[in-house]
C-alpha cells in the first residue's frame, strides 16, 4: 500500500513537470508522456531507501561601502525531516526548526537542481523571506527587523560540451553509478536570469547605522532584473573507502536593470554589471545498507549600487542525510 502511494505521488510529479516544460516551450510531445514513466518511476524496490536529514537554507544580503558593511541574516535557518529516494527521484519533507528564544523569520524557500537529457544542468530557486537580523562590522548592536522583506527568484542553466556521466540523484540516494569511471570532468556554457527585491517600512539601516553610510545607502527598497552568461566545470570522483564526490564551479557575468528607492527619493544605478558564482560540493559514503550524503551549494550575486555602495546576495543550501536501503544489500 505504501509502495503504491509512492507511485501515485510520482505520477502527480510527472504530470506537473510535463505541464511546466510545455509552458516553457521546451518541445515536449505526446511520446514524451510515455517516456516519462521510465524517467521518473523506479519499480525496483531494491533501489529504494528511507532517510532522515537535516538541512540549512538561507537567503542573506549585505550593503557595503569602502569601509563599512551592513548585513541582513534570517533566523530559523535549519530544518529536520524524513524522505525516500530511488534511482529516479528523491522526495524529502522537512520541518523548519524555530528557536523559541529568537524572533521568527517567515519564509518560503524552494531550491532544486536536475540534469535534463544528459547535457543540460538546470537550477531553479524561489525564496521569500520576512524578518532579518541587522548586523554590521562597526560594533553597533544587532537588531531584529521584522519589517524587512526579501524576494529572490532565479534560473541557472548550463549546457555541457559532453554528456554528464553521473547522476545527482544516485549520489544523494547512496546508489552506485552505472559507469566504471573513477574521474569525470566536463565543462559547459549557459545563461542565468533572476529577479531580486528587498524592502522595509523605512531605511533597512537603523538610525545608528545610517551614520556610517552616505544618503544613498539609506535604502528603503531595491529591485532588479538580471540576465547573463555563465560557464562552468562539473566533476565527479570515486574515492577510496566507498566515498564519492562531486564538485561544480560556475562563474557568470551579466547585466542588471536596477532601481533603488531611498527615504525620500529614488535612482537607477548607472553601472549595470552583475557578477555571479555558483559553487556546489557533494560527498557520499556507503557502508552496507546505510549511506551518508552531504551537499553544500553557495550562489553569490554581486553588483554596484552607485555612490560608492555595493550589494551582495548570498544564497546557501546544505543538506546532511542518513539513509537506509530497503532492498538487498549490494556491494558498492
Amino acid at each position: 500500500m505504501l509502495y503504491q502511494h509512492f507511485f501515485n505521488l510520482i505520477n502527480f510529479f510527472k504530470r506537473f513537470i510535463l505541464f511546466l516544460f510545455c509552458g516553457l516551450g521546451l518541445g515536449v510531445n505526446a511520446q514524451d508522456f510515455n517516456d516519462l514513466d521510465s524517467l521518473f518511476v523506479d519499480r525496483d524496490l531494491d533501489n529504494y531507501s528511507i532517510r532522515i536529514f537535516t538541512n540549512f537554507k538561507v537567503n542573506k544580503f549585505s550593503i557595503k561601502d569602502d569601509d563599512d558593511k551592513a548585513k541582513f541574516v534570517p533566523n530559523n535557518r535549519y530544518g529536520l525531516g524524513l524522505g525516500f529516494a530511488n534511482r529516479k527521484i528523491i522526495v524529502d519533507v522537512a520541518v523548519n526548526i524555530k528557536n523559541p528564544n529568537k524572533n521568527k523569520t517567515s519564509r518560503f524557500d524552494l531550491q532544486g537542481s536536475t540534469i535534463i537529457k544528459d547535457q543540460n544542468y538546470v537550477k531553479l530557486y524561489t525564496q521569500v523571506y520576512k524578518g532579518f537580523n541587522a548586523k554590521n562590522n562597526f560594533d553597533e548592536p544587532t537588531e531584529f527587523r521584522d519589517d524587512i522583506r526579501s524576494v529572490s527568484i532565479g534560473l541557472n542553466f548550463l549546457h555541457t560540451f559532453t554528456p554528464i556521466e553521473f547522476s545527482y540523484s544516485l549520489l544523494k540516494a547512496g546508489l552506485p553509478e552505472k559507469n566504471d569511471r573513477t574521474i569525470f570532468v566536463t565543462g559547459g556554457v549557459g545563461v542565468f536570469a533572476g529577479f531580486d527585491y528587498f524592502s522595509s517600512d523605512s531605511s533597512v539601516l537603523s538610525e545608528t547605522a545610517q551614520l556610517y553610510f552616505n544618503e544613498e545607502g539609506n535604502i528603503k527598497r531595491y529591485q532588479s532584473i538580471s540576465l547573463g552568461a555563465m560557464g562552468g566545470v562539473m566533476s565527479y570522483f570515486k574515492l577510496p573507502y566507498g566515498i564519492t564526490a562531486t564538485l561544480n564551479f560556475m562563474p557568470g557575468i551579466g547585466f542588471a536593470a536596477k532601481k533603488v528607492t531611498i527615504t525620500d527619493d529614488q535612482y537607477y544605478p548607472s553601472n549595470p554589471m552583475l557578477y555571479k558564482l555558483d559553487f556546489l560540493l557533494g560527498l557520499n559514503y556507503n557502508f552496507d545498507r546505510f549511506y551518508v550524503s552531504l551537499t553544500y551549494n553557495n550562489d553569490l550575486n554581486s553588483t554596484q549600487l552607485g555612490h560608492g555602495n555595493s550589494y551582495l546576495l548570498n544564497l546557501t543550501k546544505a543538506k546532511l542525510a542518513l539513509g537506509y536501503k530497503l532492498g538487498r544489500a549490494k556491494k558498492q
